[in-house]
């Protein structure tokens, strides 16, 4: 763990010292400052309502931002040629992947941070929830976790971070549109392929404020399921 640990402090360093950390978080706070303004002062809707949108929206910043933060995490070692440095040091693969989501999470983690200050204006001038609230941020930090995942996969088989971008998208927006392939399909397999879905069916809960384990544990599973690829992706290169 502590291995981990120093590869996601040597990551989150590379993501300031490079304009790609900032250009993202500004990008966001833009897009998600100018939706809030649009949802929330040029439309007639509840307080509760606008907090919906706003999650909504930030929902898609966030999967977006997810996947240009991890874009670089493998691909660049392999582009500029340290990867082979990171095969030949006495670092588990498990440990680098592992180090790597870190510092993208962190990343993402300060981003959605730095967005709070538009759902407490909604709290302070309106009626929600302090428990909407929260219930909305953990469901940006899940969904932005299991699409760093995906990114991370999508680089260890990349040698470019173009090219870990351009396969993160091919396999998110799949995992996106089950919602609407449920909506072809008869029962019982249109319940499964709903509940599969990246967004619509596991991320609306959180929007309105309800802490649904089964998409907790979603999400969580999603996480683990290709951080876990991008292991054996990496233990497979490094026997070639």
């Amino acid at each position: 763990m502590s291995k981990a640990l120093l590869i996601a402090r040597r990551e989150l360093f590379a993501y300031f010292r490079s304009p790609l950390g900032s250009t993202v978080i500004a990008g966001v706070l833009l897009v998600d400052g100018l939706y809030f303004y649009w949802k929330g002062l040029t439309e007639k809707l509840l307080s509760a309502q606008v907090l919906q949108e706003f999650f909504f929206g930030a929902s898609g910043t966030t999967m977006v931002a997810a996947i240009i933060l991890a874009m670089r995490l493998l691909a660049e070692e392999r582009q500029t040629g340290t990867m082979t440095l990171l095969n030949t040091s006495p670092i588990k693969d498990g440990e680098i992947v592992l180090g790597k989501f870190i510092s993208a999470f962190g990343v993402l983690a300060l981003m959605t941070l730095l967005t709070v200050y538009m759902p407490l204006l909604i709290f302070v001038n309106g009626k929600v929830s302090v428990g909407h609230i929260v219930v909305g941020y953990l469901g940006l930090l899940l969904l932005g976790s299991a699409t760093i995942s995906i990114g991370l996969f999508a680089s260890s088989l990349a040698r470019s971070q173009v090219v870990a971008a351009i396969l993160g998208v091919l396999v998110m927006v799949p995992l996106l549109l089950l919602w609407a392939v449920a909506r072809a399909v008869d029962p019982p397999f249109n319940e499964f392929l709903a509940a599969m879905a990246l967004h619509h069916e596991n991320f609306r809960p959180f929007m309105v404020g309800i802490l649904q384990l089964g998409s907790v544990v979603y999400y969580v599973a999603v996480t683990y399921f290709f951080l876990l690829a991008a292991t054996k992706t990496l233990e497979a290169r490094r026997w070639r």
